[in-house]
């Protein structure tokens, strides 16, 4: 190897950009020390979290929403109460005949009752029997309202009994909307139901459900998980209750992968959920000639409450999501362990880092190119001259 003259120049133009922070080397992104610097010039301020068996359990404890934790109250729907707009039957028993509806003649009518004919309950939430005049029904169970009207003519009638029932129901109905095949509103049932009865009354998901979230709507609370958590997480399927609404949609789940893992781009979950290893091996693994094990990053914005569990200083940062980045060492045969235990999350990044060997593989390679290119213009110049000499020669 021979450098001189204008070689030497460019030889040491690259030797001094190289070791000037290597910015001219080619990366598929940043190195494991300016990820783990948690320092940043563009983007928001980030936190570096080492993945622990303490970590995958706090961040297990906040999942995707929870319909069992937003809705707390497991017992079954309170019993249905009558409603403005609902239609009611009214049938009125008495003992003997000769008091208000069962005349003295024997036979004259059968039996020893009168049916009303049925009546809606109105705006200001009132039937109408004779005798007992206005009944509030609405807000009330049939047994209430049966009770009122007995306690409204059994100074007139002989030992009255009445028995309400409800004709047709057009309130404490329950939604089923959205990626359904009969989306529609239904009667509650007297029964009760959970969230998996409901969306069968509704006929179902239209997919396979792993790309499907579910919505519980109820007095102004609301609450998704993915489909898969109602059968495989039963505490989520809770029981519905009249006015509530529920709504299927769908969104695929997908993960972005970069860095030195073998296949970049974005890939998607193909289940209801799926761990970090199980994101890793989607995206093909690392490059065994490329990747540093220690090094692959999980990007993600975590509630602030769970990042203030997990250390991170959250003074400073008013968002709501707090952005994190989780690292496993898979040189570690215990990250391994800890990557099965770590669930992904819709849109999460997956960053493999490169090795330090890689950038000095990278840096002997541009130096090699600067060698080549200093000897190759030494050889050039070195030729011209020697034409120089010999035209001059020849003119002599």
């Amino acid at each position: 190897m021979r450098i001189d003259g204008l070689a030497t120049k460019s030889l040491f133009c690259a030797l001094l950009l190289a070791v000037s922070g290597c910015t001219i080397l080619s990366d598929s992104g940043p190195s494991s020390g300016d990820i783990n610097s948690g320092t940043t010039e563009l983007g928001p301020q980030y936190s570096i979290i080492r993945l622990t068996p303490a970590v995958v359990e706090a961040v297990g404890e906040y999942g995707p929403g929870s319909i069992a934790v937003t809705f707390g109250d497991k017992r079954p729907p309170p019993e249905i109460t009558f409603g403005i707009g609902d239609v009611v039957s009214v049938t009125i028993f008495e003992a003997a005949a000769g008091g208000l509806f069962i005349p003295l003649e024997a036979g004259v009518r059968p039996g020893n009752f009168v049916t009303l004919p049925n009546q809606p309950i109105d705006t200001a939430g009132n039937i109408s029997v004779p005798y007992a005049g206005a009944i509030r029904a609405a807000g009330r169970t049939p047994s209430e309202v049966q009770r009122a009207i007995v306690d409204a003519i059994k100074n007139r009638a002989i030992d009255p009994q009445a028995v309400v029932a409800l004709a047709t129901q057009n309130t404490s109905l329950i939604s089923v909307l959205g990626e359904v095949n009969l989306p529609a509103r239904f009667p509650a049932q007297p029964a009760g139901e959970h969230i998996l009865d409901a969306i069968t009354r509704g006929g179902g998901i239209k997919d396979q459900g792993h790309e499907s979230w579910v919505v519980l709507e109820r007095k102004g609370k609301r609450a998704s998980v993915p489909f898969g958590a109602l059968i495989y997480e039963p505490e989520n399927n809770i029981w519905v209750w009249p006015g509530d609404t529920v709504y299927v949609y769908r969104e695929p789940q997908t993960f972005l992968a970069f860095g030195a893992s073998g296949e970049q781009g974005q890939f998607p979950f193909d289940m209801w959920r799926i761990t970090l290893a199980e994101a890793v091996a989607k995206a093909h693994g690392l490059l065994d000639i490329q990747a540093d094990p220690a090094s692959v990053y999980l990007y993600r914005r975590e509630p602030r409450e769970l990042a203030q569990r997990l250390g991170v200083d959250v003074s400073n940062l008013p968002d709501p999501m707090v952005p994190v980045v989780y690292n496993v060492s898979l040189r570690d045969p215990a990250g391994y362990f800890l990557a099965t235990k770590m669930q992904m999350r819709n849109k999460d990044i997956v960053f493999a880092a490169n090795a330090p060997s890689v950038e000095i593989t990278k840096f002997f390679n541009l130096l090699q190119v600067a060698i080549n290119t200093a000897n190759t213009t030494t050889n050039t110049a070195e030729e011209l001259q020697l034409v120089r000499v010999t035209s001059h020669s020849r003119l002599k």
